[in-house]
C-alpha cells in the first residue's frame, strides 16, 4: 500500500453532490462576480472567526498585502516603514511587505514551534517599527498575548498570517485571523478549508480597514465606474465561494480528524533520528501540515519514497537565501536555516484512514 502525502480527489469527492448543486445556483444566478455567494461566505466566515467583517479577495498574498495597503489609505502605515515578519514563512509573507513599499525585518524562529522567537522579536522592535506580523506556520497560533502585549506597549500594528491556520482557537476561544488587527487567509486547494481554484480572505474588527479593503480590491471604487483611489483587481469569485460555503461546514470536524492523526503520530512515532512536532493537545494547532525535522533530510526522503510514503519540503530554502531576496542574503538566522534545512512534512489529512496512519508510524520507526 502507498500513503499518498495528500489526497485531494478524495478530500472534495465528500462534497461532489453539494459542489453540483452549489455550481448550478451559481449558474442559474448569472452573477459571477461580488454576488449573493460572495457575500453569503464573507458573512458566515467573520461570524466563524469571531470578527465584524471578512473581506474576500483573489489570494493569501493580495489579502496581506491588501491589508497593508488598506492601513496605508487609513493613514496608520507608509512606504518604507519597518514591519516585522518570519525568518521561516513562505516567500509570501515578505513579498506582501516588500509590494506595499514597507520594509521586511526578519526575525528567529523559535525551534520548537516554528513560530517568533519572542525575544529577537523584541530586540527588533525599533522607531521604525510600525507592524509586525506573526505567521500561525503549518497551522499552530503564534504566542499572540505576547505579541499584542508588545505591539500595544509600541503602539503597532499587528496582521496575522493566517494562511495555514483556518479555525485554530487559542487559549482564550479566540479563532485564528481574530485576535489581531486583522488577518490574511489563503483558500489555496490544499488548505484545511481549501477551494477548487486560488482564493483567500480578509477578517478584521476595524470597520475603518474593512470600508479601505472594500475600495481597494476592486479597482478603488465605492460605485460602479467611480474610483476614489488607485486600487486592485482582487475579488474572491462567485464560484468559489460558493464552493468554500459548501466546505465550510466541515471544517471543524476535518480540523480535528487532523488533530487526532497527529496525536496518533505524536504516541506511535519513537525514532531518535526523527525529531517531532511540539503540541499540547488543545485546539491552538489545526496540523496544516505535520513537520519532522531529520538531519540527513536526502537520506530520510529517499527512504520514504522507497517505501511508497508521500511527502513534501514546506520549505527548502530559507526566504533570506532566495535569489529574488537578495539584498537580504547576508542575515544570518541559524535557527530558521536549521528548519528550512532538515524539515519533512509527511502524509496529513482528514480523509486518511487508520491503516494509511499505521503504515506512516511503522515505516518511520523503520528508519
Amino acid at each position: 500500500m502507498k500513503v499518498p502525502f495528500i489526497n485531494l480527489q478524495k478530500i472534495n469527492a465528500r462534497f461532489e453532490k453539494e459542489f453540483a448543486v452549489t455550481f448550478q445556483d451559481v449558474m442559474d444566478s448569472g452573477y459571477f462576480i461580488l454576488g449573493n455567494q460572495l457575500s453569503l461566505f464573507e458573512n458566515r466566515y467573520a461570524a466563524y472567526c469571531g470578527t465584524k467583517h471578512c473581506i474576500g479577495v483573489g489570494n493569501g498574498l493580495d489579502a496581506l498585502r491588501l491589508i497593508l495597503e488598506g492601513y496605508k489609505l487609513l493613514g496608520r502605515l507608509k512606504e518604507g516603514d519597518e514591519v516585522l515578519v518570519a525568518s521561516n514563512t513562505f516567500i509570501a509573507t515578505i513579498l506582501a511587505v516588500k509590494q506595499a513599499g514597507m520594509v521586511p525585518v526578519l526575525v528567529e524562529a523559535e525551534d520548537t514551534t516554528y513560530t517568533f522567537d519572542l525575544d529577537d522579536l523584541k530586540r527588533k522592535i525599533s522607531t521604525t517599527t510600525k507592524a509586525i506580523m506573526p505567521v500561525h506556520l503549518y497551522g499552530q497560533i503564534a504566542s499572540m498575548d505576547a505579541i499584542m502585549s508588545m505591539a500595544a506597549k509600541e503602539n503597532l500594528l499587528v496582521i496575522e498570517d493566517a494562511a495555514q491556520a483556518h479555525g485554530a482557537v487559542d487559549n482564550d476561544g479566540r479563532k485564528a485571523g481574530s485576535i489581531g488587527h486583522a488577518g490574511a487567509f489563503s483558500f489555496y486547494p490544499t488548505k484545511n478549508l481549501g477551494a477548487l481554484g486560488d482564493g483567500g480572505a480578509i477578517t478584521t474588527n476595524d470597520s475603518k480597514l474593512n470600508k479601505a479593503v472594500q475600495k481597494l480590491r476592486n479597482y478603488g471604487t465605492t460605485s460602479k465606474y467611480v474610483n476614489e483611489v488607485v486600487g486592485f483587481n482582487s475579488r474572491l469569485d462567485e464560484l468559489q465561494a460558493a464552493f468554500l460555503n459548501v466546505k465550510l461546514e466541515r471544517l471543524d470536524e476535518d480540523n480535528k480528524a487532523r488533530q487526532m492523526i497527529a496525536k496518533r503520530y505524536l504516541e506511535g512515532i519513537s525514532n531518535a533520528n526523527v525529531s517531532l512536532p511540539d503540541y499540547d493537545g488543545s485546539g491552538n494547532h489545526v496540523f496544516h501540515l505535520f513537520v519532522v525535522q531529520v538531519q540527513d533530510r536526502e537520506d530520510f526522503t529517499a527512504f520514504l519514497t522507497k517505501e511508497g510514503i508521500g511527502h513534501l519540503i514546506h520549505y527548502p530554502i530559507a526566504p533570506h537565501q532566495q535569489q529574488a531576496l537578495e539584498e537580504l542574503k547576508k542575515l544570518d538566522f541559524p535557527i530558521a536555516e536549521k528548519i528550512h534545512r532538515e524539515v519533512v512534512s509527511i502524509p496529513m489529512s482528514p480523509v486518511m484512514t487508520d491503516d494509511e496512519v499505521d503504515l506512516v508510524i511503522q515505516v518511520i520507526n523503520r528508519y
